[in-house]
C-alpha cells in the first residue's frame, strides 16, 4: 500500500505518541476530551467506487449560519496558497496563520484535516539550491568564476522534487503545530488506494485512529510515485484523484466530514473571469449553475484549475458535505479566513443544494438601487401620492397589522426585556400618530429632490446650478421597533432614495405585513422594487460589507448594535449615535413647579428611548430644599432607581447606590443624580460623561439659559423642555431615519433633508477651460442668480 503515516523522529510511530498523549492528558484539562465530544462513524462496506456514500447524520449545512455547527473539517491547501510567488520555496507566513486558524479550531474540540500542497515547490528550492551548489563547484574548478553568471538551471523533473521535498513539508508542519501543544501525522495516497478494497480498510483506519487521539492528518497525492491521471475516469459516479482537489472531495467524502474549505488564490467563483469589470463574486452556488459560469485558465501553480475545483466541491455536495471556496492568499484576510467561514461570515463562494425562494440580498440592493433612480425620476407629486396612499394602508388594514404585531409580541414574550416588548407593541394610537407623521412627509417632499441651491452664472451663456439629490441606496437596521418601517420608507419615498431594510427577528410577522403595504403604495407607480427587505439570514456584519451596493447605513437600535455596525462598516458612511446619555441640569434659580414635571416627562415617559433622561445634575444650593425633597418624592413615587454620583453620595449620609459609571445610558427606570457647584461645572460633565445627544438647562435666569444653549457642544440642546422632543416628529419633520450625533452631513433628527446630497449642473455653448486664460476671450463673471422657487401648495 502506497499510503504512509510519518511523523518526525527517528522513533516508530505509536512508541512516540503514547507518551506524547500521556504526558499532555493533564496539561490539556481544560479541552474537551475527544472521548468525550467524538464518536467515529462507521463505514459503509459497499465499494467506494460505485456511488458517494452517504451520511446517516443527513444532508449538508443549507446555510452559512449552520457552518459553526461543524465539527470534521477538511482544509484543502491549494498550490498557490502554500508556494510564494516564485514558485520556489513556501509562503511561510501565509503556512503559519492557516496552522494558528487550524489549530484554534481543533482546541475547540473539532476534528481538523489538511490536505496540502507544497511538496513539488519544497523539492524544487532544494533541488536548485543543490545544483547550483554543484555547478558551482564543478564551474570554479573548470572555468573560472566569470562563469558563474551564466549558469542555467535545469528543468526539473516534479516527482523528484515531491521526493525531495516531502520530508521537509512535513518536519515544516510539524514544528508549527508543536507551537499549539497539537501533533499532526503524514499520509500519502494514490488513487488506488481508493480504489482497492482492503487498501481503502486501512486508510479509513488510520484516519479515524488519528482523529480519535486528537491528531491532525496532513494528507496529500505521493505526487513521487502517482501515475497521470486518465482522462475521463471519473464519469461513473466518483472522481479520480487526478489533483488535490479531487483527493480532499474523495476524502471528505470517505471520512463523512461536515465541511470542506477549499482554499485557492481567487475569492471564490464569479459571474464572469475575476478582473474583468463586470465580475460579481457568487455567493452561494447550486448544482445547475455551472451552465451559467465560464471558466478561465488553472491558478499558476498546480494541477487543477477552477473547473477542477468546482467538479469536486459540487460531487463532495452530493456526497453530503458543504463546500466552501475562497481566497488563502490576500494578505487583509488569510489571517482569519478559515475561522471567518466556520464562523459563517460571508467569505467566498458557499455550496449549497437549497436554494432560496426569494432574491439574495445583493439581487435586493441592485433593485433598489434600480428602484430608487426610478423613484428619483417621478415628479413631487406622485411621491407624495405615493405616502399618501401608505399612511391611508396603515389606517385602513389597521386590523391585519395589529393581529400580525400581536403573533411577534406573543412569540417575544419571556424572551424580551419590558422595555423592549414596549418597543415591539403596536397600537391603534400608534398607527394614528404614524399616519399623520406621513402625511406631514409627503407635504415636505413637494420641494425636496431637484430642489435648486445655489445658481451662479460662471460666464456669459454658461450658468452653474447646485441641486438636492438623493444619497443613492440605504441600509436601516432596527430592532424591535415595527413602526420605524412605515416612517424610513415614506422619508426614503420622499428623497427618492433606494432602501434596504434589515429589521429584528422579533418583529417579522409585523415587518413584513408593513412591508407588503409600502410596496402597494410604491405599485402605483411602477416602483415597487425601490424598498427591499432582507429576509435571508444576512449577518449584520456581512451586509456591512456590501460598500458597492450601500451608500449609508442607519442603524436604530441599541448602542451596543450601533457600535458593532460601526466598528463593521469600514467603507460605508454610517449615521447614528451609539448612545442617548440625555443630561438635565436644574439650575439653582430653577422653577419648582417646572422641575418636577420637566423630570418626570423625560425620565418617566418613555424611559427605553434614546431621548429619555439618564443623569440629572442638581446645583448644590438646592440640596436639601424643598425643590429637592419634590424631585426625590417623585422618583420614588415613579419606582425609579436612583444611583449616586460621587459628589451627591459625599453628601449624604445613607446614599442610593453609587453609580457604577457616570456614562451609563439606562434605558429603563434607573436615574443617576449627581451634584455640581455651577452651570460651568454642569457644562464640563455633560462634555465628558455625555454622547452629544440632548441636553437639557431648567433655570428662570435668560443669561444662564443663553450661556448653556451656546456653550453645550450636542446635536439638541433645551431650555425648560423636556429631553423626548428631541424627535423628528416633535420637530414638525414629519418623521426620522434616526438621530445622529455625528459631525457631518446631518445632525440631531434626521428627517428628509438629512438623506439628501447635492450635484452640480452645468450649462454651456461650446465652452472650453482655455477662453479663460490669460490672453483668451473670456471672463469669469461669478454672479449669483436667484435660485427659483417651487409652488408647495
Amino acid at each position: 500500500m502506497l499510503s504512509q503515516v510519518y511523523c518526525s523522529g527517528s522513533q516508530p510511530f505509536r512508541q512516540r505518541l503514547l507518551p506524547w498523549v500521556q504526558s499532555t492528558a493533564l496539561s490539556r484539562s481544560h479541552r474537551v476530551q475527544p472521548s468525550a465530544i467524538r464518536h467515529v462513524r462507521s463505514w459503509s462496506n459497499i465499494p467506494f467506487i460505485t456511488v458517494p456514500l452517504s451520511r446517516t447524520h443527513g444532508k449538508s449545512f443549507a446555510h452559512r449560519s449552520e457552518l459553526k455547527h461543524a465539527k470534521r473539517i477538511v482544509v484543502k491547501l491549494g498550490s498557490a496558497v502554500v508556494t510564494r510567488g516564485d514558485e520556489c520555496g513556501l509562503a511561510l507566513g501565509r503556512l503559519a496563520s492557516i496552522v494558528e486558524q487550524v489549530s484554534v479550531l481543533q482546541n475547540q474540540g473539532r476534528e481538523m484535516m489538511l490536505v496540502t500542497s507544497g511538496a513539488v515547490a519544497f523539492g524544487k528550492q532544494r533541488l536548485r539550491h543543490e545544483i547550483l551548489l554543484s555547478q558551482s563547484v564543478r564551474q570554479a574548478l573548470h572555468s573560472g568564476q566569470n562563469q558563474l553568471k551564466e549558469m542555467a538551471i535545469p528543468v526539473l523533473e516534479a516527482r523528484a522534487c515531491a521526493a525531495a521535498g516531502q520530508s521537509g513539508l512535513m518536519a515544516l508542519y510539524e514544528a508549527m503545530f508543536t507551537q499549539y501543544s497539537i501533533c499532526a501525522a503524514q499520509i500519502l495516497v494514490t488513487n488506488l488506494d481508493f480504489h482497492d478494497e482492503q487498501k481503502r480498510r486501512n486508510l479509513n483506519g488510520t484516519l479515524h485512529e488519528l482523529l480519535r487521539m486528537n491528531i491532525v492528518p496532513i494528507v496529500n497525492t505521493n505526487d513521487a510515485v502517482v501515475p497521470p491521471a486518465e482522462p475521463n475516469s471519473d464519469l461513473q459516479g466518483v472522481i479520480s484523484v487526478k489533483d488535490n482537489d479531487s483527493l480532499a472531495a474523495r476524502l471528505a467524502v470517505e471520512m463523512k466530514t461536515d465541511l470542506l474549505i477549499v482554499l485557492s488564490d481567487v475569492e471564490g467563483l464569479f459571474d464572469s473571469p475575476p478582473g474583468s469589470d463586470d465580475a460579481k463574486l457568487i455567493d452561494i452556488f447550486y448544482p445547475g449553475d455551472q451552465q451559467s459560469v465560464t471558466f478561465g485558465t488553472k491558478s499558476r501553480v498546480g494541477m487543477g484549475g477552477m473547473e477542477a475545483k468546482v467538479k469536486a466541491a459540487l460531487w463532495a455536495l452530493q456526497g453530503g458535505t458543504s463546500v466552501v471556496i475562497a481566497n488563502g492568499t490576500h494578505p487583509k484576510v488569510s489571517g482569519h479566513v478559515i475561522t471567518d467561514i466556520v464562523e459563517g461570515k460571508k467569505v467566498g463562494t458557499f455550496f449549497s443544494e437549497v436554494k432560496p425562494a426569494g432574491p439574495t440580498v445583493e439581487q435586493q440592493g441592485e433593485m433598489a438601487r434600480s428602484g430608487g433612480r426610478m423613484l428619483a425620476t417621478l415628479e413631487p407629486e406622485q411621491r407624495a401620492e405615493i405616502i399618501h396612499h401608505l399612511a391611508d394602508l396603515l389606517t385602513d388594514q389597521r386590523d391585519e397589522i395589529l393581529l400580525a404585531n400581536k403573533k411577534d409580541l406573543e412569540e417575544a414574550e419571556g424572551r424580551l426585556a419590558a422595555p423592549l416588548l414596549k418597543r415591539l407593541s403596536l397600537s391603534t394610537s400608534k398607527l394614528n400618530s404614524l399616519a399623520i407623521g406621513l402625511r406631514q412627509i409627503a407635504a415636505s417632499s413637494q420641494d425636496s429632490v431637484g430642489r435648486v441651491l445655489r445658481r451662479t452664472r460662471i460666464a456669459k451663456n454658461l450658468e452653474l446650478e447646485q441641486v438636492a439629490v438623493p444619497i443613492g441606496v440605504l441600509l436601516v437596521i432596527f430592532e424591535s421597533r415595527p413602526d420605524c418601517l412605515p416612517q424610513v420608507a415614506a422619508l426614503a419615498i420622499a428623497s427618492g432614495n433606494g432602501l434596504l431594510l434589515k429589521g429584528g427577528k422579533e418583529a417579522t410577522h409585523s415587518n413584513r405585513i408593513l412591508h407588503l403595504l409600502a410596496q402597494e403604495a410604491l405599485s402605483i407607480h411602477g416602483v415597487k422594487e425601490a424598498i427591499q427587505l432582507v429576509n435571508t439570514r444576512e449577518e449584520v456584519e456581512d451586509l456591512c460589507r456590501l460598500d458597492k451596493m450601500i451608500d449609508l447605513i442607519i442603524p436604530r437600535g441599541s448602542s451596543q448594535l450601533v457600535r458593532d455596525i460601526q466598528k463593521a462598516a469600514k467603507g460605508i458612511p454610517v449615521m447614528g449615535h451609539s448612545e442617548g446619555i440625555c443630561h438635565m441640569y436644574v439650575d439653582s434659580e430653577a422653577s419648582v413647579d417646572k422641575v418636577t414635571r420637566l423630570v418626570r416627562d423625560s425620565k418617566c415617559e418613555y424611559p427605553a428611548a434614546c431621548n429619555a433622561l439618564e443623569t440629572l445634575l442638581i446645583h448644590r444650593d438646592l440640596l436639601r430644599t424643598p425643590l429637592f425633597d419634590q424631585i426625590i418624592d417623585m422618583l420614588r413615587v415613579e419606582q425609579v432607581k436612583i444611583h449616586a454620583g460621587p459628589k451627591f453620595a459625599s453628601y449624604l449620609t445613607f446614599s442610593p447606590s453609587e453609580v457604577k459609571s457616570l456614562r451609563t445610558e439606562y434605558g429603563d427606570l434607573e436615574l443617576c443624580i449627581e451634584v455640581v457647584d455651577s452651570v460651568q461645572e454642569a457644562i464640563d460633565h455633560i462634555h465628558k460623561y455625555g454622547s452629544s445627544h440632548t441636553d437639557v438647562i431648567v433655570t428662570e435666569n435668560e443669561k444662564t439659559a443663553e450661556f448653556f444653549l451656546q456653550h453645550v457642544d450636542s446635536a439638541c440642546v433645551f431650555w425648560n423642555a423636556s429631553t423626548r422632543f428631541s424627535d423628528g416628529y416633535r420637530f414638525g419633520l414629519g418623521a426620522e431615519v434616526g438621530i445622529s450625533t455625528s459631525r457631518i452631513h446631518a445632525r440631531g433628527p434626521v428627517g428628509l433633508e438629512g438623506l439628501l446630497t447635492t450635484k452640480w449642473l452645468l450649462r454651456g455653448q461650446d465652452h472650453v477651460v482655455s477662453d479663460f486664460s490669460e490672453h483668451g476671450s473670456l471672463k469669469y463673471l461669478h454672479e449669483n442668480l436667484p435660485v427659483p422657487q417651487r409652488n408647495t401648495n
